[in-house]
């Protein structure tokens, strides 16, 4: 399940500013995109690691430029002068690994949440020439070849070869079919919960393109309505119906399989894995050995982990490594690991707390790198002339994020990174240079070079001027407190009003997240709607309970088999701690949240001795057998080997326990969590004789943006607490 936040800060400009709001920060800046700090453009490393290629801000050309001085020394690509080109503005690129072609893209439709459709194009340098990649265009997920000869690319779930020198289009499969068969481009559910769009490897040497197959013809097929409003005038009379598959937990998943396409024969081949069809195939990607095809596959469970190396030609697999675990393995980690010339890096959660294993290429153990009671949460990568890794951890304590280098042979690790708060980098391919990107509670988002060892080369955006506005003493800010819950210490924050006066009673709206791995308490820049309500007379505080993310692996593992439970205990604590506060209207406490955090508003609100005056479940599961199979389950197993902990995870269990009032919102078209969560919660509210409010957005996804809709979402959810806490 994706957590929600990111997607709060989306929003169009062009809305009135009603005149009884507080000039100084409206709730524009709060929510509305362009009212964040300044960010960078997209910044793709070269080869030789002294420079980096960006699209310009309008799209048209794409620049070379120095690390260390920020110079540009180059236009590789222009619109305006290249040959054959007629199109203005380009969304993004990708270069071939030689640095001769450039792939771009533009007309790009989105299909699910991460995955989109586009018109690609191949910009020869040397002859300043651009070729569309084949006449219809609505590629998906082209990839150049190692020697950028070829591209490999989706059109209409079949899987092509686009050979440059040629000028051809090969189709490597031909079975493709909406709802059955999909070659190369991931089903729905491998998209939202593996994070995996694109399936395509080719082997180093050119000779061969892998890729996985998904058979979803018996998964069973979702439908959706979409009508018109908010603008949508198409389906004024009758609804249109969509239709995509969708395995609820339980449920049939697509069949995967790993098929290898021989370049000069054209010969498809479908390796042989020791797996079942229940298991999953999250990754493949080649060693630099191209006789050696890496597969990850976890089984249905999700915790346990192996990796085979695949021979491509022979199509014989064998086991390199296992790993099991007594709850869930956590798939994110496990697919930051890298393939060298003879080793692999595993970053594995098995100790306790998520840290860096060295493995031989036929899975020996060589050594642990990292080790104590804190996480390895990124690995950026070995820089083999240095004879360091680097890493992002939270060294520094759960809060925060910093970059540090580990040295191979010793193992001494160096923190890189100055200042409490959240450090992350991007590397140039040498290791000589990386872009840090830094922002803590009281100081948004910089962006510098550092050279290998942390030192601050330049500066490239620093916010200034926005630093200067949203720091101010006009603005709400942060302070982290901690609390206890059953044994347990829980991090919180709090944000009190600008004229905060601790002799009055302030009301309190909890917001909170608190999905499995997740944290919403971090030293990290963050100005959205909790700020922005704290200008209008409310404390807002937020809590991780357990089950969250950036502590042990224990902290997070006491929810498996019962989600709801452990997690509801820890919001009503922090609400009680928050209602023994001197300056607290006890009385007057509320709870918020999106997705996740909108499944455990309605738990928290159902909990024995809850407190809550008055909550708000935007797009919330009510039930874990309506949610997905890979999500769901890594958690409480499937509902026919986990029955009971499904019935005590379920907020339709609990409605007629409902206590306060309650505000319900949702998206008509959401594909991640279904409208039928909600529409089946309102029901049980209903047959248990319960008030609440609804708002549904027609036609608007699990994010509900789109025109005017976030700012009308907000101001709603702000009247619905000044009803019901004030």
């Amino acid at each position: 399940m994706n957590k929600i936040y990111a997607a709060s800060l989306i929003m169009l400009a062009s809305v009135a500013v009603p005149s009884h709001i507080n000039a100084a920060f409206s709730l524009q800046d709060a929510v509305l995109h362009q009212n964040a700090p300044a960010g960078i453009n997209p910044m793709i490393p070269s080869v030789d690691g002294n420079y980096y290629y960006e699209l310009v801000d309008d799209g048209s050309k794409i620049i070379k430029r120095d690390y260390k001085t920020g110079t540009v020394t180059e236009t590789i690509f222009d619109a305006n002068t290249a040959r054959n080109c007629n199109i203005s503005r380009w969304e993004g690129f990708e270069f071939s690994q030689n640095e001769q072609k450039i792939l771009l893209y533009t007309n790009s439709t989105p299909i699910y949440r991460y995955s989109f459709k586009a018109d690609y194009y191949v910009y020869e340098i040397r002859h300043n020439k651009l070729i569309k990649l084949s006449d219809e265009g609505g590629e998906e997920i082209a990839t150049f070849s190692p020697n950028g000869r070829m591209v490999a690319y989706v059109k209409d779930n079949n899987a092509y070869v686009a050979k440059l020198d040629y000028g051809t289009n090969i189709a490597v499969t031909d079975d493709g079919e909406k709802n059955k068969i999909i070659n190369a481009v991931p089903d729905w559910v491998y998209q939202e919960e593996f994070g995996l769009t694109n399936s395509f490897a080719w082997s180093p040497d050119n000779a061969i393109l892998s890729f996985i197959r998904w058979d979803e013809t018996d998964v069973p097929l979702y439908s959706m309505q979409l009508f018109e409003g908010n603008g949508n005038n198409d389906y004024c009379l009758y609804p249109e119906e969509f239709e995509y598959k969708y395995p609820t937990a339980g449920q049939r998943n697509a069949i995967t399989s790993v098929v290898s396409y021989d370049i000069e024969t054209r010969v498809l081949k479908t390796m042989q894995l020791p797996i079942t069809t229940n298991d999953y195939i999250p990754n493949i990607t080649f060693s630099n050995d191209s006789s050696k095809l890496m597969v990850s596959t976890l089984n249905r469970t999700q915790n346990r982990i192996q990796i085979y190396s695949v021979n491509p030609r022979s199509t014989l697999s064998k086991l390199v490594y296992q790993e099991e675990s007594s709850s869930w393995i956590d798939f994110s980690l496990m697919s930051k690991m890298k393939f060298y010339d003879d080793f692999i890096v595993i970053l594995s959660e098995k100790s306790g707390y998520a840290h860096l294993y060295k493995h031989t290429l036929s899975g020996a153990p060589i050594k642990q790198l990292t080790n104590g009671d804190w996480n390895v949460t990124d690995y950026y990568g070995y820089d083999p002339v240095r004879k360091v890794h680097y890493v992002q951890t939270t060294q520094e304590g759960p809060l925060n994020r910093v970059i540090a280098q580990i040295d191979d042979k010793t193992g001494k690790i160096t923190i890189l990174s100055e200042c409490e708060g959240t450090h992350s980098a991007q590397f140039s391919k040498s290791f000589s240079y990386f872009v840090e990107r830094y922002s803590s509670a009281t100081t948004p988002d910089q962006y510098s070079i550092c050279d290998s060892k942390g030192k601050n080369v330049r500066n490239i955006e620093m916010n200034d001027t926005y630093r200067a506005k949203y720091t101010s003493a006009e603005v709400p800010q942060k302070e982290f407190f901690t609390l206890q819950s059953e044994g347990e210490t829980l991090n919180g924050f709090i944000i009190k009003p600008i004229d905060f006066d601790e002799n009055k009673k302030y009301p309190v709206i909890m917001s909170q997240y608190s999905g499995p791995g997740s944290q919403q308490v971090l030293n990290k820049w963050k100005m959205d709607w909790e700020q922005y309500f704290a200008t209008q007379g409310y404390i807002v505080a937020c809590v991780d309970g357990r089950g969250t993310g950036g502590r042990s692996k224990d902290f997070q593992d006491i929810v498996y088999m019962n989600l709801g439970k452990y997690e509801s205990i820890d919001q009503l604590a922090a609400a009680k701690y928050m209602a023994s506060l001197p300056y607290v209207d006890a009385s007057h406490i509320g709870i918020w949240g999106w997705s996740y955090g909108g499944y455990e508003t309605l738990m928290a609100m159902s909990q024995p001795g809850s407190i809550y005056a008055a909550g708000v479940a935007i797009a919330p599961v009510t039930d874990w057998r309506f949610y997905d199979t890979i999500y769901a389950e890594r958690y409480m197993r499937t509902p026919q080997e986990n029955e009971n902990g499904y019935i005590s995870s379920s907020p339709l269990e609990r409605a007629k326990d409902l206590n306060g009032r309650l505000l319900l919102m949702a998206g008509s078209a959401d594909d991640n969590v279904h409208i039928t969560n909600t529409l089946n919660y309102a029901g049980q509210l209903q047959r248990h004789d319960k008030l609440f409010d609804m708002m549904i957005f027609p036609n608007k996804n699990h994010s509900i943006i789109g025109g005017n809709t976030r700012y009308i979402l907000y101001r709603q959810v702000l009247d619905f607490f000044d009803t019901y806490l004030k």
